[in-house]
């Protein structure tokens, strides 16, 4: 409430200082609503013919762009020459994230909604047809994911923006929900969207005052503890105004510092737990990883595995029954090694509740830490390895923390190949969140994350305490660095695994296909949860992906040098 205010009151004082006053400024959602009978086809009419042409010929511009998407989010691969064991890789960089600028070419970022299962002709009044077709689809279903009411709010801004009455779209008439078989609050969603994608817009073009008035009007409809759309809303709202915040100057306030003081990794909090027991992404990754490290260390009495993320710890305790079990080789020791970026007390933690947890399966264990402030200074002989031990290396969504920073980056994966690994497993962000545009940044961003509310809107109850933390302390933090944050300062940066393969190409790594055991394993755990079946597993090349009613949300890929 404190941010809602503060963030109303800044937009407030902004206009003010601009010699205007927005006469929609002071009204709250109940008078909104009681305005919404004046919006007749005659007061429409009314509108200025000049001012209609002008739209009309800016969103022309921004059709005639429509195919012009970005492909600047992948890395730009470089070579740089390597010494150790006489391999030469040719290692990638990120391209250009300390010059960001934003994106000349309004909207046209919004092409992306091309790659979400739209596809837009030439022609205005072709457009207008097929919208109204989907429209006319959409009144039977009864229930639309959070993903499919932004689709269809996407394509309305673009479609629609042109008729507006005194900045207000035609989302919010009286007749809306009406006339296009949506219910009112799906209606009510779309107008939430509709003023999100103008704020970002106007943000991208430095209309701040602007962008203020319609992330005030936004703020005023959504709401950290409604449907998935209000939250989506609130968070890339706030984010966007923080944004605003840095461009002209003005410190976040303090409500935020606190926020972002206070965002801790997920690791041994109940948040973590919560993720493993509640929702299906991390056990079925886990689950498929470990039976992958199971196969491809069988036959091996001596067993090292280096776990780059450990946290929990709960991925190694797979590992360690798998291997408790086998009785045609027993296991002489299970040695764990946690290289550690955390604090040194929780990783310490894990490593006594997983020697107990070896003592009650009598399984021969060891547990090391290297802990690291700086991953740069990571060497192979940092990790003690035996010459008769067996090394799997285990990487969770922890590379993409090292995006923004690529010598780090770079010296992980020496170190990984030094290590000499039978197998490396590693999990990640099946997403595009790097690229150097705003706009487009912030289009993959919204797609992504309403996919992730959705999810917690099905798997977890809205008044759970551990699913707010979640919220505003991770996801909702994610959110504010990637759109607020630019250059080195924007450190939530995922890619998707294409791109990952063409960087582990350049160190001579190759990937193994997921086996069929591992498949298995995933869609056991699936059964195992109330709603395993919105949880998709399927097929992205080798690898195997993971994801929420139809739209891939992670990876797991298995490799080898």
């Amino acid at each position: 409430m404190d941010s809602h205010e503060h963030l109303q009151e800044c937009g407030r004082n902004e206009l003010i200082n601009n010699s205007f006053v927005d006469p929609w400024y002071e009204l709250d959602s109940e008078d909104l609503d009681s305005l919404y009978a004046v919006f007749d086809d005659k007061h429409h009419k009314n509108t200025s013919d000049k001012q209609v042409e002008l739209l009309e010929d800016q969103r022309q511009n921004i059709s005639d762009h429509w195919t012009q998407i970005d492909d600047s989010s992948n890395m730009v691969l470089q070579v740089t020459p390597e010494a150790s064991n006489g391999i030469q890789p040719q290692v990638p960089r990120l391209g250009g994230f300390h010059d960001e600028k934003t994106n000349s070419i309004s909207l046209a970022s919004l092409g992306l909604l091309n790659n979400c299962g739209r596809l837009f002709k030439k022609s205005s009044e072709e457009n207008l047809s097929n919208v109204c077709r989907n429209e006319a689809r959409v009144s039977n279903i009864p229930k639309l994911s959070t993903e499919e009411i932004l689709r269809i709010a996407g394509e309305r801004y673009i479609q629609y923006s042109t008729h507006k009455v005194d900045g207000l779209s035609m989302f919010i008439h009286p007749y809306a929900s009406s006339l296009t078989g949506l219910s009112i609050e799906q209606t009510k969603d779309m107008e939430l969207v509709h003023l999100l994608l103008a704020a970002a817009e106007e943000v991208d073009q430095q209309q701040f005052h602007l962008a203020s008035q319609s992330i005030a009007r936004c703020l005023w409809k959504a709401s950290a503890t409604g449907n998935p759309i209000q939250r989506l809303c609130f968070y890339f709202g706030e984010a966007l105004q923080e944004r605003i915040d840095h461009k002209i100057g003005r410190s976040p306030s303090f409500e935020r510092k606190l926020r972002f003081l206070s965002t801790l990794a997920v690791g041994t909090t109940p948040e973590a737990l919560t993720c493993h027991t509640e929702i299906p992404f991390s056990q079925v990754m886990q689950f498929a990883g470990i039976q992958a490290i199971v196969e491809n260390v069988k036959g091996a009495t001596k067993i090292h595995l280096v776990d780059f993320n450990i946290r929990s710890g709960i991925q190694c305790t797979g590992l360690m029954q798998a291997l408790a079990e086998q009785r045609d080789r027993p296991i002489e020791l299970l040695k764990i090694t946690a290289i550690g970026h955390q604090e040194k007390e929780e990783i310490e933690e894990t490593g006594k509740r997983l020697q107990s947890f070896a003592n009650s399966l009598n399984l021969p264990f060891s547990f090391a830490m290297v802990f690291m402030s700086d991953m740069k200074d990571l060497t192979a002989e940092s990790v003690n390895v035996k010459e008769d031990e067996i090394v799997a290396v285990y990487c969770y969504t922890v590379l993409r923390t090292m995006i923004c920073r690529q010598d780090n980056l770079d010296n992980t994966m020496r170190v990984i190949r030094g290590l000499r690994p039978a197998v490396v497993v590693v999990c990640e962000i099946e997403a595009n969140h790097n690229s150097p545009s705003f706009l487009n940044r912030f289009v993959e961003a919204i797609f992504f994350y309403s996919v992730l509310f959705d999810c917690f809107e099905d798997c977890m109850d809205r008044d759970n305490l551990v699913r707010k933390r979640i919220e505003v302390f991770h996801i909702g933090e994610g959110i504010r660095n990637m759109v607020a944050a630019e250059g080195a300062e924007r450190f939530t940066r995922n890619v998707k695994l294409d791109v990952w393969r063409a960087y582990f190409a350049r160190f001579g790594m190759v990937e193994m296909e997921v086996s069929e055991s591992s498949r298995y394993q995933a869609k056991l755990i699936l059964e195992q949860f109330s709603h395993g079946s919105s949880c998709i597993v399927q097929n992205g090349g080798k690898a195997l992906l993971v994801g929420w009613k139809g739209t891939p949300i992670k990876s797991v890929s298995i490799w080898k040098f």
